[in-house]
């Protein structure tokens, strides 16, 4: 007869789960807190030499914020009397909105190439369609191989124009941002103080709120562009590009994939629960753990400030994963102790299913934090951020899964005798023989593999197109591709070029050899296919030639435009260009994602050895902007990768020493895991999928996975007490099962995004289950055979005895 308990101790699972609860409740309200960050800057590091640089040129020459409208005439003519209404009341709904500071379009541009002769007091207003009303046959002329205007209001065919929507600038976060800006010049000489460091942190606290508000701001205001774009739609097609409009799209296409997949991909694990397990019991206490984790888990994220970017989107999915896992494992455990205990009640075989799996799983959840501890060392700040949040959320699924869970349990009744599905069983029945029969066959077909997997590793690319991270169906990738392809590219890049002082005189504001070198650079940027308008110095100095009846102006001449004409005349056109006080050009330009065959890499060495070749040494210029940060960091974070690797193998060695107590056991565990890595990475190698800001983060995804499985059933092998076949053998008919179950859910539910219109999306619902499949058959075929040949049963038996006395 069982021994009556004290009230408290009976009602204490109801106590936890009801505290469990409330501190859910609780965490729940910080969920609103939780941010969804899919700006550009929030993938960019911005702490080095190379974002600090960026910023002062960013700020030196003040490029403004803007979104490009393109109008694409479905029947008419782009200089038509229908396209001028269209374009003049879209341009007359944009300036309604509060922020914008200009709207520039092919009818309110100064068409000065109509001008008899220079004359420095022009009024640009003057010389604008608005003013002249030039005929269509004229503005055609006009804007043909414009060398300032095509590509940027005009594509090369015509047969589309664009909108320049300026925004204004928030003063008060300028301000905060040039003070961050000041400070952050101190990296560059060393001179960077524990002080200088607080009062970043102060600024960037201040400037944070001013950030949301306006990113905010840029959302509707995009929303409302795309309504007075509508008006339109019937004549032209419209497409809209800019950086915030990327982030938007990103933005709401991760909105709405955690909406509809996650939603799906929970119904898919019901079903699977159910169709494995057979009781509605099995479903609801893992869905209600998952859920429960998911919710804390955003709270805390809330709380923490840690924000959701465009690599860390997929967390709610890996904690599903990992929450899951757990949970089935326990669940196989406690089935089977209610097989083989008919007598046992519902409270001794809860405590029982926790003594037996409460190390395995802290220590696979110990060790799956290793592996995505790895991304803490990339040096990358949002990489840095998930990895931090992935030990978060690990934190919260161990703790969930070893307390709510058999608390939860122990509200319902006890589990009447249930056996697995009749498959299950002949599988397992049918790998375990095929490989303790042939377990040195086994081993040979994996060192192959792992052979072939390292030929595949260096086959890798590290690539990164905004592009390509939409379906070719979508919206999204037809204005980006559009944008792209008619208007000059869609990534800004700059080569920012100091005038050699041998070039410099006192008396000119840019002398003809500063002019010519700089004549150089951008004909060397414009060889390349991949290279999309491109602006300076040299754009205007065409357009003053055509106004000098073709004659080229000499460098005094120039001088005397320059230094004669309206400040804000001479700031609005080519200030973007030109820092007089620093003796610096600025050669803009945008890269076109959509080139077929595109390197990146090779398109930046190129460009510097082209240079060199022409007498511009490295130290005579700068690669900045956007394109240049992200190539730089995905290059970083490719060469940390091998650094952290190293670092999580020999950790993850450590640890399942510690928890194994045997050397040989850590070294025999840890071998599948290693493999599952690398056939993951040598699978993108093949397959040509590139390593980019969304999948670099595979590898040690893959191995958070794999090493769950493989703690289990080590553990569950050196607790068998007869020989190494016999202890493998039971391994399979226990833990197998879990590893088995989860597999199975986990693919079926993460099968389900590869329906989505995001591409890195589609790529980490494949990749992750093929980590799991290749996890499964690593752990149940090459891990059992090193076991049975590396570890012998007396060994077996002391790392029992050891970790059990511990």
């Amino acid at each position: 007869m069982t021994e009556q308990r004290p009230v408290w101790q009976a009602k204490a699972p109801l106590l936890t789960v009801i505290t469990v609860l409330l501190l859910t409740l609780c965490l729940a309200w910080f969920v609103q807190y939780f941010k969804i960050d899919a700006s550009a800057e929030t993938l960019l590091t911005k702490d080095n030499k190379l974002y600090i640089q960026s910023q002062i040129l960013n700020q030196r020459f003040s490029p403004n914020e803007f979104i490009l409208l393109a109008y694409e005439p479905k029947q008419h003519d782009v200089f038509s009397e229908a396209s001028y209404k269209d374009i003049q009341s879209l341009s007359e709904k944009l300036k309604t909105l509060p922020r914008v500071r200009s709207v520039m379009h092919i009818l309110n541009v100064p068409l000065l190439s109509q001008m008899n002769q220079l004359d420095p007091n022009l009024d640009p207003k003057e010389w604008t369609w608005q003013t002249k009303q030039y005929d269509d046959q004229t503005m055609r002329k006009i804007f043909d191989q414009h060398p300032i205007f095509t590509d940027l209001l005009v594509n090369q065919k015509m047969s589309a124009t664009s909108i320049q929507i300026v925004f204004k600038s928030d003063a008060q976060l300028s301000r905060i941002e040039s003070q961050i800006i000041e400070l952050d010049k101190k990296r560059l000489s060393g001179s960077f103080t524990d002080q200088d460091e607080e009062k970043v942190e102060q600024l960037k606290a201040q400037a944070d709120p001013i950030k949301q508000k306006l990113n905010k701001e840029r959302e509707r205001e995009i929303e409302q562009i795309y309504e007075y774009a509508d008006s339109v739609k019937e004549n032209a097609n419209i497409y809209l590009g800019g950086s915030y409009v990327l982030g938007h799209q990103l933005i709401n296409i991760i909105r709405a994939d955690l909406k509809l997949f996650g939603s799906a991909i929970g119904l898919a694990i019901c079903v699977m629960l159910f169709v494995l397990f057979r009781s509605w019991r099995w479903v609801i206490i893992p869905i209600v753990c998952c859920a429960t984790s998911v919710i804390m888990t955003m709270g805390l994220f809330g709380i923490f400030d840690l924000r959701t970017t465009v690599i860390s989107s997929n967390f709610i999915a890996l904690q599903l994963i990992l929450t899951l896992a757990i949970c089935v494992h326990l669940i196989v455990q406690y089935r089977q102790l209610a097989n083989d205990d008919p007598d046992a009640t519902q409270e001794q075989l809860v405590s029982q299913t926790l003594r037996d799996k409460v190390k395995p799983c802290f220590y696979a959840g110990i060790t799956t934090s290793v592996g995505f501890g790895s991304l803490i060392f990339s040096g990358i700040q949002p990489v840095v951020s998930f990895g931090w949040m992935m030990i978060i959320a690990m934190f919260v699924s161990i703790c969930l899964s070893l307390i709510f869970l058999p608390a939860l349990l122990c509200l319902f009744k006890r589990s009447q005798k249930a056996e697995p599905g009749k498959f299950s069983q002949q599988f397992l029945k049918w790998v375990s023989n095929r490989t303790l029969n042939n377990s040195g066959k086994v081993i040979g077909v994996f060192a192959v593999l792992t052979f072939v997997a390292v030929i595949g590793l260096f086959r890798l690319s590290v690539e990164n197109s905004f592009l390509n991270y939409f379906a070719e169906d979508t919206k999204a990738h037809q204005e980006l591709t559009f944008i792209d392809q008619q208007f000059g590219g869609s990534t800004p890049f700059d080569i920012i070029i100091d005038v050699p002082p041998e070039f410099r005189k006192k008396d000119l504001a840019i002398s003809a050899k500063a002019v010519q070198q700089l004549q150089v650079a951008q004909t060397i940027l414009e060889q390349y296919p991949a290279s999309g308008n491109a602006t300076s110095v040299i754009n205007f100095t065409e357009l003053a030639m055509k106004l000098n009846q073709g004659q080229p102006l000499t460098e005094y001449e120039l001088t005397a435009i320059y230094r004669l004409v309206d400040d804000n005349l001479r700031e609005s056109l080519i200030g973007s260009y030109f820092s007089e006080e620093h003796q610096q050009l600025r050669l803009s330009s945008r890269v076109k994602d959509s080139t077929e065959g595109f390197n990146r890499k090779e398109y930046l060495e190129s460009i510097r050895a082209d240079l060199k070749a022409n007498g511009i040494e490295e130290d005579q210029y700068q690669l900045s902007n956007l394109f240049v940060l992200y190539q730089d960091i995905l290059q970083r974070l490719f060469n940390s990768q091998i650094l952290t690797l190293g670092i999580v193998y020999v950790a993850l060695l450590l640890v399942m020493w510690i928890l194994f107590k045997r050397l040989s056991v850590a070294v025999v565990a840890l071998v599948p895991n290693v493999i599952c890595t690398l056939i993951i990475l040598a699978t993108m190698g093949f397959a040509n999928i590139p390593l980019d800001l969304m999948t670099i983060t595979i590898a040690a995804i893959a191995m958070g996975i794999a090493v769950d499985d493989t703690i289990h059933f080590v553990h569950h092998y050196l607790h068998g007490d007869a020989t190494p076949e016999f202890a493998v053998k039971k391994a399979y008919f226990s833990v197998g099962y879990a590893m088995l179950f989860t597999t199975l859910i986990i693919c079926v539910g993460f099968a389900l995004l590869s329906f989505s219109d995001f591409v890195p999306s589609v790529l980490f619902g494949l990749l992750t289950a093929l980590a799991m499949i290749v996890a499964l058959v690593t752990d149940l075929t090459l891990l059992p055979a090193l076991l049975t040949r590396f570890i012998s049963t007396a060994e077996a038996h002391k790392s029992s005895q050891q970790s059990s006395a511990n």
